[in-house]
């Protein structure tokens, strides 16, 4: 650490951790691919310089940003390196997104250039682009819109060495801006330092007391998305340890293990309701044998100690989110369940009412939370003040998200006190759900709630009331909303009132919606046999 406690250059900015593991392990595998297939760190070097060579053929300066929207493949992490490796702020979004939302971001990021898979280009079509201007086509023949350019993948190949540098690329600098959930609002770009992202690697390797469990020997399944923390953070985490991961282009049931033990898994995270699926496969023989020493399982739920005596794995659990760096871990082996864990080493944390001041012992509050060092979150959110100032209100960063703390000194996830909903391990946005379903004619206004799911997390219900003289089809509703939000954004169930309830200033309240939940004349999509599912990209 520097006399101010922000890691020196070495140790978190990505490019000087690059170089020196390409140095010090040349021919040790870094990416490990479900087909056995490796890109050693000296590879990737190399490859990551013929990219940042021709990205700054392609306009990009240090502080530029720059979109990539694909799905988990070796060539996204090499666009990720490059565009750090010139210091550049990489922008990863939801390979899901289509619609407003992608017109939100795509306006947000500022953006002139995105990286693209092929597939994906076509829903760029009829949004406003705002000042993006390029695409490179990833994976096939680049298709033409007017107004603007699509360029073929073999732009991302250069000879020659990498321009200078304007300056070097510091720990506070920005790495990149991961979008998550709106509330009340749009989608939030969360912006991110290499500090902060080193924070959360070492977060997801680490006991509360800052010691490691992990190290270079050790590697990491990435089989949640590059554009989430949930794939960037374990990438970083082996970065920084100069430790391999497996890239996989999502979480499968059926071949989990086998793949865990063909590549040589050393740790994994378990999220939402991948623990269970996991566990209700059939029992194997000898299956406490395994490679996989370390499972992290969020939330940690009565699943999480069966997976341990099960399998014979160390179980660990945490919290975090986008804007802030595993602020709670619990110890290794949890025995208490539903617990987050404790405050890390270098963390304070809080459970404060509404004006900020700390709740009884007990009693439900917001968590909010400060680090000890500079830069170990996120230091805002992007082009929106707004939004910042109110998350970081009186020197805290507010975290939306209610929590209780026993007697222990364990923290307690209860609810969230923004109208966030999390389906499928997405976090949906109400917001953005209600304004797609209200541009559906006769929607006069909507609002979108979560309701228990069979599985774990969250179902979307959607009700709605309707402008005089108009009827609903849900059917017709859903078959709309199909091709303008994510499929994980598709409410499941729609349930139309004369009138949402209100507060006597107009405010609709959720909570009475939540409430009553399922009703007796609420559609289910699911029953009326309309199931959705992801795209699959390229296929």
């Amino acid at each position: 650490m520097t006399q101010d406690g922000v890691p020196p250059r070495e140790e978190c900015v990505l490019r000087p951790l690059l170089e020196r593991h390409a140095a010090a392990t040349p021919d040790k595998p870094f990416v490990v691919l479900k087909d056995g297939s490796a890109v050693t760190w000296a590879a990737m070097l190399v490859r990551v310089r013929r990219r940042a060579r021709a990205l700054q053929e392609l306009g990009v300066q240090q502080g530029d940003t720059v979109i990539v929207w694909m799905p988990n493949a070796p060539e996204t992490l090499m666009l990720w390196f490059a565009i750090n490796y010139i210091g550049a702020v990489y922008v990863p979004i939801n390979t899901a997104y289509r619609g407003g939302i992608l017109e939100h971001v795509v306006r947000n990021a500022g953006a002139a250039l995105m990286l693209a898979h092929v597939d994906l280009i076509e829903r760029l079509r009829d949004i406003d682009r705002s000042q993006l201007a390029t695409v490179v086509a990833l994976g096939g023949p680049p298709p033409a819109i007017d107004g603007l350019a699509v360029l073929a993948e073999d732009r991302l190949e250069a000879d020659g060495e990498p321009q200078p540098l304007a300056r070097p690329i510091e720990p506070f600098d920005t790495q990149c801006i991961i979008y998550t959930s709106g509330t009340t609002g749009p989608s939030k770009g969360v912006l991110s330092s290499y500090a902060h992202l080193h924070a959360t690697a070492l977060g997801l390797a680490a006991e509360a007391d800052g010691t490691l469990f992990l190290g270079p020997d050790d590697r990491f399944m990435v089989n949640l998305p590059m554009f989430h923390v949930g794939g960037t953070g374990p990438t970083y985490t082996m970065l920084a340890l100069g430790a391999s991961i497996v890239l996989l282009e999502g979480f499968d049931t059926g071949s989990f293990w086998s793949t865990i033990e063909a590549t040589g898994t050393t740790k994994v995270i378990l999220l939402g309701v991948m623990a269970t699926f996991v566990m209700k496969q059939p029992p194997r023989p000898d299956e406490r044998r395994t490679c996989l020493k370390h499972v992290n399982i969020i939330p940690f739920g009565v699943e999480g100690i069966a997976f341990r005596e099960r399998f014979g794995v160390t179980t660990h659990t945490l919290f975090n989110m986008s804007e802030v760096s595993c602020p709670l871990i619990a110890e290794t082996n949890p025995s208490v369940v539903a617990t987050c864990g404790r405050p890390r080493n270098g963390v304070t944390v809080r459970l404060v009412d509404d004006n900020d001041c700390e709740v009884a012992p007990g009693a439900i509050g917001e968590l909010v939370v400060r680090t000890d060092h500079p830069w170990a979150q996120n230091h805002g959110y992007n082009a929106n003040p707004e939004a910042t100032a109110r998350a970081w209100r009186n020197g805290w960063f507010h975290t939306g998200d209610a929590f209780r703390q026993d007697e222990h000194g364990n923290f307690f996830f209860v609810d969230r006190f923004k109208d966030a909903i999390r389906r499928r391990g997405e976090n949906v946005s109400s917001f953005e759900v209600e304004v797609e379903v209200c541009a559906y004619a006769g929607v006069r206004e909507a609002a979108a709630v979560a309701v228990p799911s069979e599985l774990s997390e969250d179902e979307i219900l959607v009700a709605v009331s309707l402008a005089p003289g108009h009827n609903l089809d849900p059917a017709a509703l859903i078959e709309f909303l199909r091709g303008r939000m994510a499929h994980f954004m598709v409410p499941r169930f729609v349930r139309v009132v004369p009138d949402l309830p209100k507060t006597p200033t107009q405010k609709v309240q959720t909570h009475v919606l939540r409430g009553d939940g399922i009703t007796a004349d609420t559609w289910d999509r699911e029953k009326a046999g309309i199931v959705i599912k992801r795209d699959r990209i390229g296929r």
